[in-house]
């Protein structure tokens, strides 16, 4: 008896030896196939990269060898938060003249907000009211630099409009500095009428463009109609101001030149289009601060008839003011 429940039991036990060998086997596999994927699938992760602020490009160097630093761009802010919104070098524009610098300044449009204020005198005589003749108090805690502005309205009839107001009709065809509502600005030849529209907060005129499209226009080789010069002599200090294909504002100045000239520096800078602004050896400045609330304020260009202080006090001519751009609404400190 027992020897036949034995018999009767093997095929059974084989059986079930086979099946516990067959799950055993299964996990094995799915085990390690399971260990295998994990291993060879990489993880997906993300990141986030912010691009580098746009900075200028090194001015190309226009006499060879170039000086140590010549065409290095400076920051001039860097007590304000954020990329350089004012930046300064100096190159030599003349090959034939070795000693002759320019004085470049550059300006980030996206971070700053242009005024206009008028002086006492400049731009000319007015029964309407001339705002502070200075950098007002308010907004001073955000000043970052200041320049000179065009001629005379005696010496040319030029347009003029800021705070709203129009002191003097803008000339169609002449080149001008516009400020629009929403914060941008320009250097364009003027096609308007004679009273800005409501998307213009800002304008300031000056004859005729010296660069259009990049190049040298026709008018800059007409030298006379340029302006009246100190002792008659073709190429004295001129100033004037562009603006390049990233919308950026370029201000430069030099002494020895002619308008012609004074717009080769600017194309040579990468302006699209470019003005003259006051000429002579008495009116170029371009003034940078140190510090929040008009603190340190100091000559870029070297100029002995100038003051850093200039336009912190009642200023004889009208002058641009550039400020630290505020979150919010435009509006020009008055």
């Amino acid at each position: 008896m027992r020897r036949k429940r034995r018999q009767r039991l093997l095929p059974l036990l084989g059986v079930a030896g086979i099946v516990v060998l067959l799950i055993a086997w299964f996990s094995a596999g799915s085990t390690s196939s399971s260990s295998s994927t994990t291993s060879t699938t990489p993880k997906r992760t993300t990141t986030t990269t912010t691009a580098p602020a746009y900075l200028p490009a090194p001015i190309t160097p226009a006499v060879q060898p170039p000086q140590a630093g010549e065409g290095q761009w400076t920051a001039m802010d860097t007590w304000s938060p954020g990329p350089p919104s004012i930046m300064t070098s100096t190159y030599r524009p003349d090959p034939s003249n070795v000693g002759i610098v320019a004085y470049v300044s550059w300006i980030r449009t996206t971070t700053t907000q242009l005024a206009l204020f008028l002086g006492y005198q400049g731009p000319g005589a007015t029964s309407l009211d001339r705002g502070p003749q200075q950098v007002p108090m308010k907004g001073r805690e955000n000043l970052l630099a200041t320049f000179n502005s065009g001629f005379y309205e005696a010496d040319s009839a030029e347009g003029f409009y800021t705070n709203g107001t129009t002191f003097f009709p803008l000339v169609k065809g002449h080149a001008t500095v516009v400020r629009y509502v929403d914060g941008t600005v320009d250097v364009v030849d003027w096609q308007g009428g004679s009273t800005p529209g409501p998307n213009v907060a800002m304008a300031r005129q000056n004859l005729q463009l010296l660069v259009n499209d990049g190049a040298v226009t026709p008018e800059a080789a007409n030298n006379s109609a340029y302006g009246i010069t100190l002792g008659g002599v073709p190429a004295v200090w001129r100033t004037g101001i562009g603006i390049d294909k990233h919308g950026d504002l370029i201000y430069a100045t030099a002494a020895s030149q002619t308008s012609a000239s004074l717009a080769q520096i600017f194309q040579h800078l990468g302006c699209v289009r470019a003005m003259q602004l006051d000429i002579n050896p008495a009116w170029p400045i371009f003034v940078t601060y140190g510090g929040p609330n008009a603190a340190d304020p100091a000559l870029f260009v070297p100029n002995p008839q100038q003051v850093p202080w200039r336009f912190l006090s009642s200023s004889t001519k009208d002058f641009f003011a550039v400020y630290l751009k505020q979150a919010g609404a435009i509006a020009q400190p008055w």
